[in-house]
């Protein structure tokens, strides 16, 4: 199951500061990905290599006492059935409040971890007040500060102490997972129900139909897999009922899950930001990514039509030129069983086994023709190239001097590992290491 993590509490407490802190600490560290914007919606966060997405559930309480219970308690109430820890976030400033204490009542009926977190104690003064939060008798009270981050390294220690390792006595274990993803409207359910040959979704024009996210045991072609169609993600700026939220939060934790990563897009509008997050929140979980442009039976066509297409998203993925991309129309049924087949040949990529004779044989002679340029007068040679036994593709490249190996030539390698492997769709990690 994926961790993840859930931030509530009432305004103004600090939510989306301390859910910033953490998903873009992880940014500026991890985040080697060029032209990707990201939403503040839900986020990406790794703590002593525990790997999480975190949720802000920020300012939704508007009005009185009356409006909180029942928005408020939906709100909690869902942010936590989906969520393996709880955060209940408060403010050391304004002290305990009465909003406080009818959230902690609605905290303590749910059995999940719930650490109580105190915000604002910038200074040692402020951090004394927040003890008056173990009034709330929900047990440990974690005084940080969001803005600076003090205290954030106890309570995320703490907090990854809750974590299920992956649990494995899943019964689908080892059966491709695929998920429909996308924006609203984009044909998602339709895609699915062709597939099914059944109304497996209800179906309309309305964007945001599919609530849930809902998973299908599917033979094709002799194959085994689990189909997930999802809810549409929108910016947050739009999701405006509670439950789409949750709609969309459900949709990330299926990207979570899943092998591949089948991001529908809508043809008449093209790549947009949305489907860049998409693609990039894949990259960062090493799911297999493929683009599928469906609606395409609405584009006025000429001869050179797909070719404007293609050059219009190849430009927009840059180096990411390896994600391959299938025009669909399901309306009409065209080409929907071919981007099954290969959302499972980006399946088989992504665990496909290079043994150590063929990979060295391929890359030490396109090493030698192009090697690595020296650096202070130190020349790097690269000894030999070994497939580590991870989940998604790793390389481990060894060498006397892995530490001067620069992006550029790590990006020659993995675009030769790319021509000579067949890993379409598949993001693929190389590491240097030293001999």
């Amino acid at each position: 199951m994926a961790n993840i993590v859930a931030i509530v509490g009432r305004p103004n407490v600090g939510k989306s500061t301390f859910f910033n802190r953490l998903v873009e600490k992880r940014q500026a560290i991890m985040d080697n990905e060029s032209g990707v914007t990201r939403d503040r919606h839900y986020g990406y966060a790794e703590w002593v290599g525990k790997h999480f997405t975190v949720i802000d559930t920020g300012g939704y309480v508007t009005g009185s006492d009356d409006v909180f219970e029942g928005a408020i308690r939906s709100q909690v109430e869902e942010a936590m059935n989906e969520a393996s820890v709880i955060l209940f976030m408060t403010d050391c400033h304004d002290g305990l409040t009465g909003l406080d204490k009818d959230f902690a009542r609605v905290v303590r009926g749910l059995k999940k971890p719930v650490l109580v977190v105190a915000n604002k104690a910038d200074t040692q003064e402020w951090s004394y007040q927040s003890h008056e939060f173990y009034g709330l008798g929900i047990g440990e009270v974690f005084p940080i500060s969001a803005a600076n981050g003090g205290g954030t390294g106890e309570l995320l220690d703490e907090v990854v102490k809750h974590f299920e390792e992956e649990g494995d006595e899943n019964p689908e274990t080892g059966i491709p997972r695929i998920a429909v993803l996308g924006r609203p409207n984009a044909g998602k359910s339709s895609f699915v129900n062709a597939l099914l040959g059944k109304e497996r979704t209800i179906v309309t024009d309305v964007a945001g139909t599919t609530r849930d996210t809902i998973n299908t045991r599917y033979t094709l072609f002799g194959k085994d897999f689990i189909l997930t169609d999802t809810a549409g993600v929108r910016k947050k700026s739009r999701v405006h009922e509670d439950i789409e939220f949750y709609s969309v939060m459900r949709a990330l934790q299926a990207l979570q899950d899943s092998d591949v990563c089948v991001i529908m897009v809508d043809a008449t509008r093209g790549l947009e930001a949305q489907d860049m997050n998409l693609i990039s929140l894949a990259l960062k979980y090493k799911k297999g990514i493929m683009l599928m442009m469906n609606k395409w039976d609405l584009i006025e066509k000429d001869s050179n039509t797909m070719n404007k297409f293609k050059a219009e998203l190849a430009d927009k993925l840059g180096h990411l030129n390896w994600i391959p991309q299938i025009f669909t129309s399901v309306t009409e049924k065209q080409r929907i069983f071919q981007a099954i087949e290969l959302a499972v040949q980006v399946y088989d990529n992504r665990i496909r086994k290079v043994s150590t004779s063929q990979l060295n044989d391929a890359m030490l002679p396109e090493i030698e023709r192009y090697p690595p340029p020296a650096l202070k007068g130190k020349y790097i040679k690269i000894k030999y190239i070994t497939q580590l036994p991870t989940h998604a593709p790793t390389f481990a490249f060894f060498c006397n001097l892995p530490q001067y190996i620069k992006a550029p030539y790590e990006r020659y390698l993995e675009n030769k590992m790319r021509e000579h492997f067949e890993f379409d769709g598949v993001p693929i990690k190389l590491v240097f290491r030293k001999k």
